[in-house]
């Protein structure tokens, strides 16, 4: 089923407390992570999340950050494709859809052990906010109907 409707608020105005600690969250979740890395895990959520507004963002901000078109049309795939993604994205990847869809009520143990191997615990740390944030967002623009294509990256 799609939705394609109008926006029903404006987030932004309607809880400005809110938005602006989601900012905060945000910004606090990205420190000592590579910043390609968090565009690509926020890209693979919003994806998972069926989030348009935050994969048009997201995609404009990586493109901004010097990420590959290859990588980026690649992400949906990324287990298919090889060696286009580092051990250490391809174990944050892991991650992000383990956190994202929870399917089995848990992370399974090897998913989080083969992150654990990859990132240093602060690093982790800031890769699980990191992944938080994203799904929090994305669950804020799609119950909104934040639509996509009005984005454009700082």
């Amino acid at each position: 089923m799609t939705h394609q409707s109008s926006p029903r608020m404006q987030f932004v105005h309607a809880a400005p407390e809110v938005y602006k600690a989601m900012v905060q969250l945000d910004a606090a979740a990205r420190k000592g992570l590579a910043p390609e890395l968090v565009e690509l895990v926020k890209i693979r959520a919003s994806q998972i999340n069926h989030c348009a507004f935050c994969i048009d963002m997201h995609i404009k901000d990586a493109r901004a950050a010097g990420e590959s078109e290859e990588r980026i049309y690649l992400l949906s795939a990324w287990e298919e494709a090889g060696e286009t993604y580092t051990p250490q994205e391809r174990a944050a990847l892991a991650l992000t859809e383990a956190v994202t869809v929870l399917t089995d009520g848990f992370v399974p143990d090897e998913v989080y052990e083969h992150a654990a191997a990859h990132f240093e615990e602060q690093e982790l740390a800031q890769l699980i906010a990191a992944i938080l944030t994203i799904n929090a967002w994305n669950r804020i623009a799609v119950t909104t109907r934040m639509a996509p294509g009005s984005y454009t990256p700082r």
